[in-house]
């Protein structure tokens, strides 16, 4: 088996990262994705994140999952290195998502093209409750990225946990991904 140096393998995906950030379409998502770049992001911003659909917890005190769908859209692998962070937003308050007991915070590889996945599992709170968090959004943020990714929370109000502001919920690592 070949081995080759660390030296080396950064200076490969550097000049990788090098030729997948030059993109002179102009859109909007390009400009979002180039400045994510220019601020050390990395191939972070050539990855497209996509948001449920849920297996929705159907009345409180149930469990509920959301899969959150990684895709390398670059030209080259993608390594981000650490946990998926994710806040839930209800109005002025914005709670962080701890990340799951058993959730590996190591590298995850995605393939030119691959998807991975990281799930979001949380119990649902009684509506209106003191002891839940009517939550209107979902914030994603990878490894590595400057920018967020956030999406509409249309599940229900989550529960909270004893302390009163931390969400009942919490979020995996990198999976394979069935897409």
């Amino acid at each position: 088996m070949r081995t080759i140096s660390v030296t080396a393998s950064v200076a490969a995906l550097a000049a990788a990262l090098l030729l997948t950030s030059c993109d002179d379409a102009g859109d909007a998502k390009n400009t979002r994705d180039k400045a994510d770049t220019a601020a050390g992001a990395g191939c972070a911003a050539e990855l497209a994140v996509r948001f449920g659909p849920a297996n929705a917890a159907p009345a409180a005190g149930d469990t509920g999952n959301v899969p959150v769908t990684v895709t390398n859209r670059g030209d080259a692998p993608c390594t981000v290195e650490g946990l998926p962070g994710m806040e839930l937003v209800a109005g002025d308050t914005t709670a962080a998502v701890p990340a799951a007991e058993a959730a590996s915070d190591g590298k995850a590889t995605f393939a030119k093209g691959a998807s991975l996945a990281f799930t979001l599992t949380y119990v649902r709170g009684e509506e209106g409750a003191e002891t839940s968090l009517a939550a209107r959004t979902a914030t994603v943020r990878l490894p590595g990225a400057e920018k967020t990714h956030s999406f509409k929370w249309a599940y229900g109000d989550i529960a909270l946990k004893s302390n009163g502001s931390t969400p009942d919920a919490s979020v995996t690592g990198f999976q394979q991904s069935t897409d």
